[in-house]
């Protein structure tokens, strides 16, 4: 007996930063990896660093359902979107949060609350993101 091969999962997966996304980025497309005939449709919401800018992101997350996962540290911020998903009723996963604790628990240390520490906006950034831009814009489609 042969087995049908399982047609692929697409699903809506929902990545909201406060910073350039690329950490949530990394982590969901790892873990999305660990799931054979699952494919995430990714919808990035970087810089979200407004109310404004997250009434943006939750009326899209509204018309595309799926799971929600964010790194937003600003509290406020965090309550609202974990507030709008809830009312979506989607999941929302902090995607930091148990790593952070962890930490903080073994170094008896204070979290910071500044967004984006961990990329330094100096010339080597914004090269690699000209040449990116670059790259995007010249791509003929043919690779």
């Amino acid at each position: 007996m042969t087995s049908t091969p399982r047609v692929a999962t697409y699903f809506h997966v929902h990545l909201v930063s406060d910073s350039t996304g690329e950490t949530l980025n990394a982590m969901a497309r790892a873990v999305c990896a660990r799931f054979e005939n699952v494919l995430p449709i990714e919808h990035i919401y970087a810089l979200v660093r407004s109310p404004r800018q997250l009434e943006r992101a939750l009326t899209d997350i509204e018309e595309a359902p799926g799971v929600v996962i964010h790194t937003i540290v600003d509290d406020q911020l965090r309550t609202a979107l974990e507030e709008g998903v809830r009312r979506l009723d989607m999941p929302c996963i902090a995607a930091l949060d148990p790593l952070v604790s962890s930490l903080q628990r073994y170094l008896g240390a204070s979290i910071s609350r500044r967004v984006g520490v961990q990329h330094a906006l100096d010339n080597d950034y914004f090269n690699r993101m000209d040449a990116l831009n670059y790259a995007i814009g010249h791509d003929d489609g043919q690779g």
